[in-house]
């Protein structure tokens, strides 16, 4: 299978160059800022607005006004404006919010580079760093490379995503599938007995991330000892949010790796995040970013992915006998059966009904004739296809 694959390399440029990269985000935001206040004054003014086309030529007499704006790619402007046109798209068909202005204290700078990019010899070269920039290339490039995003987040650090055209090989197929209980003592149970912590990684570092935010509030605003506070913090929740995305690619990789059939469960995260003393916990633990990994990846390497309805009592249900514990709370992290007697942990048992339940699923979908559950799985002891 063919798909775009992004790698992320970390950029280091020298001071000279951290100079020029920091002027093309400011000449790529002046653009996009630019055409997107001409756009609104238009509709205010006539009740039309402008298209890409009409901006491009616009952009070309706006480069005799300032010939600042030439230090710039002249693609990557180009392609500010294709993002500000997808952006008018997106809103007319209530894709998305309305275009807001960029801003260059609030938002992470960044610029696309769509052609002329190579790698070579530990160094990326694009148009106007024809010299090279160092990055650190932990990992070789497969596939032809489709285009570019440099990036610098709050903190200075300079990265760059590289979006590649490969094919994909499917892993070898085999007999497993495993239900995934995801929770917040543990980050995932699985119905074969593994299981994978939740690093807590906010949790463990709020309180160095509190002492920095203290020593910001006692600077005076728009002092250099204010601005290097400022990226202290930010790097502290860099920090804390490269911990959990590492965790998060290690726990979905495993999962895909190892079983044919992965069942999850469809959790209500909007929800769940309203209750205001989980909701720290949750957005912690990042519930949707594991999802979306294990999805992906799952149809990059030929597994299947089954989503069970949010309301299936997978906790309150025993895997056993089927009996449903209505009076079970989320205090209750074990109990026993009133009915078979069998005593319960309840996230290993809530994997094993998610399992059970994902494959009667699937049973009933393919039907009974043929094989139901993939090659050599069959249903789990205990379930039926009801």
């Amino acid at each position: 299978m063919t798909t775009n694959y992004t790698y992320k390399f970390r950029l280091l440029p020298n001071a000279n160059q951290a100079s020029r990269l920091s002027q093309h985000f400011g000449v790529c935001r002046f653009v996009y800022n630019h055409f997107l206040d001409q756009r609104n004054q238009a509709y205010r003014n006539t009740g039309k607005s402008s298209t890409y086309h009409k901006d491009c030529a616009a952009l070309t007499q706006l480069k005799k006004q300032h010939e600042w704006i030439g230090d710039a790619n002249s693609q990557s402007l180009q392609q500010e404006l294709k993002n500000l046109d997808t952006s008018f798209s997106r809103f007319f068909k209530k894709q998305a919010r309305f275009p807001k202005f960029h801003s260059k204290h609030k938002d992470k700078q960044s610029f696309r580079i769509p052609q002329f990019v190579t790698v070579k010899d530990g160094k990326i070269k694009f148009p106007k760093f024809r010299e090279g920039i160092k990055l650190k290339l932990h990992r070789p490039i497969e596939g032809e490379i489709k285009f570019a995003t440099v990036s610098r987040n709050r903190s200075g650090q300079h990265y760059i995503c590289i979006c590649v055209e490969r094919e994909m090989n499917h892993l070898p197929a085999n007999d497993k599938a495993v239900g995934v209980d995801l929770g917040l003592k543990d980050l995932a149970t699985c119905s074969n007995g593994e299981v994978f912590r939740n690093l807590k990684p906010y949790r463990k570092l709020q309180n160095r991330l509190r002492r920095l935010q203290q020593s910001v509030s006692r600077k005076e605003k728009g002092s250099h000892n204010h601005s290097r506070a400022k990226r202290l913090v930010a790097k502290l929740h860099q920090k804390i949010a490269d911990i959990r995305s590492n965790h998060l690619h290690h726990v979905s990789r495993s999962i895909v790796d190892e079983n044919q059939i992965i069942v999850l469960e469809d959790l209500n995260v909007k929800g769940m995040m309203a209750n205001r003393c989980l909701a720290k916990s949750i957005a912690d633990v990042s519930f949707h970013e594991l999802v979306r990994q294990i999805e992906y990846k799952a149809g990059w390497y030929g597994r299947e992915v089954i989503r069970l309805d949010r309301w299936y009592p997978s906790s309150k249900t025993c895997h056993v006998c089927d009996y449903i514990n209505q009076g079970l709370t989320l205090a209750d992290r074990e109990w026993t059966c009133p009915r078979c007697k069998e005593h319960h942990d309840r996230d290993y048992n809530a994997s094993v009904n998610i399992l059970q339940e994902g494959l009667r699923q699937r049973y009933r979908t393919v039907g009974t004739t043929g094989i139901a559950c993939g090659e050599g799985v069959s249903l789990p002891l205990g379930s039926d296809s009801r």
